[in-house]
């Protein structure tokens, strides 16, 4: 194993929505991906979604039992969405942010809205 540099890493690619998966701890993915404009409802019934703002400014509006909110990530910041939550991410200007989740789980969770063409719907890719 040798260091991976996370500005190399998302210097190799262009997509926006598409996680690239830079190592991988116990059963976990951490991920990095580019991201801007909206993504998509979405839930992960059976996991937590863990953010880290690198660059640029990230918004998550939740879907909570007492009603729908938007929490604001600038950069430097952490966010844990609870399984079972609705969450809908967007980024307002260009973003770059790491992920933590299970191998496996999928950009867009169990349940989600239509996909749009710009949005990956994988496990995420693996790193060039």
């Amino acid at each position: 194993m040798e260091p991976i540099s996370l500005t190399a890493a998302l210097a190799s690619f262009t997509e926006q929505w598409s996680p690239r998966i830079v190592t991988a701890v116990n059963d976990y993915d951490v991920r990095v991906a580019k991201v801007e404009g909206e993504h998509v409802w979405h839930v992960h019934d059976h996991t937590d979604e863990f953010f880290l703002v690198l660059t640029g400014e990230l918004h998550i509006g939740l879907r909570e039992p007492d009603g729908e909110r938007t929490v604001v990530l600038p950069k430097g910041s952490v966010f844990t969405v609870p399984r079972g939550t609705e969450h809908k991410p967007y980024a307002p200007v260009p973003t770059e942010i790491l992920l933590l989740e299970p191998t496996g789980t999928l950009t867009i969770g169990d349940r989600h809205d239509p996909v749009p063409d710009h949005v990956d719907a994988t496990t995420g890719h693996t790193l060039a």
